[in-house]
């Protein structure tokens, strides 16, 4: 990759998007202090000793940071995958299929976009049991809701194309349409809508973690760590606001880093037309 081509927002956004996983990778060897461990007095200031002080009960924030961004991380990037999955399957079979099958499926969906999905997710969470496997499915079930909408007309305006009529001419099946015909020319506005979703994903994990149904203690992620200091604000103690911070700054730099692979994909789907 020749990245002195790459413009300097995306270059940023990788930069930042690249630091964030490989603290999520190595958060045990990064982090200094574990990250349920009371190391201190409660919200104690930035020091040397605690790079970003302490939080309500004692805990390194900074620890509590790094292993935060692994638990938000892998939750919002799995809960991603299985909605880019089972949205864009659905919506492209559902385009190429067409009839009854269209029809039942997007009513379907048309319901549950219906209902406020915080609300539904936490009468879901509320009812099953309250395990990793759950939220992250209900997480990524719920939002492949609004990849289904994109897929399906995306793959609607393909699916009366030229080369789809020859490949039904040739006799060729649904499933090679879908991933020969259709997937490879859908993909620009799904990138787009990745990094959406997983942005979407990590605010709707805080969100739960917030009103605590999301991940429980003492495991951290972001929106928890906000929880358990927010009392803090008023008396200016920063540890409910580190976490904030770094949810924007994640949801910037993926955001720029989607924006640059379309605007490259789009560049080059035109120079090959």
């Amino acid at each position: 990759m020749n990245f002195k081509r790459i413009p300097i927002s995306a270059l940023i956004g990788l930069i930042a998007t690249t630091g964030f996983l490989l603290i999520a990778i190595f958060a045990p060897v990064i982090a200094p202090y574990d990250m349920a461990e009371p190391v201190g007095d409660s919200w104690e200031p930035i020091s040397s000793s605690f790079w970003l002080g302490t939080d309500s009960i004692g805990r390194d924030v900074l620890s509590r940071l790094i292993y935060g961004a692994r638990t938000t991380i892998f939750i919002a990037g799995a809960a991603t995958i299985i909605s880019f999955t089972l949205g864009s399957v659905l919506g492209f079979t559902a385009a190429v299929t067409g009839s009854w099958f269209d029809m039942i499926l997007s009513r379907f969906v048309d319901l549950l976009m219906s209902i406020p999905t915080l609300i539904f997710a936490l009468v879901v969470l509320t009812v099953l049991p309250g395990n990793l496997v759950t939220l992250i499915c209900v997480m990524g079930i719920l939002d492949s809701t609004r990849v289904y909408r994109l897929s399906r007309a995306v793959a609607v305006d393909i699916n009366v194309m030229d080369y789809v009529e020859a490949a039904r001419l040739r006799g060729e099946k649904t499933q090679w349409i879908i991933f020969r015909e259709i997937l490879p020319n859908a993909l620009s506005p799904l990138i787009a809508e990745l990094g959406l979703r997983f942005i979407f994903a990590v605010l709707f994990l805080s969100s739960l973690s917030f009103l605590g149904l999301g991940i429980q203690p003492p495991e951290a992620d972001w929106g928890s760590m906000v929880k358990d200091n927010k009392d803090g604000i008023q008396f200016g103690i920063p540890a409910a606001l580190i976490p904030g911070v770094a949810i924007a700054v994640l949801a910037i730099s993926v955001n720029l880093v989607a924006d640059w692979i379309l605007n490259r994909t789009s560049d080059l789907k035109g120079g090959r037309g």
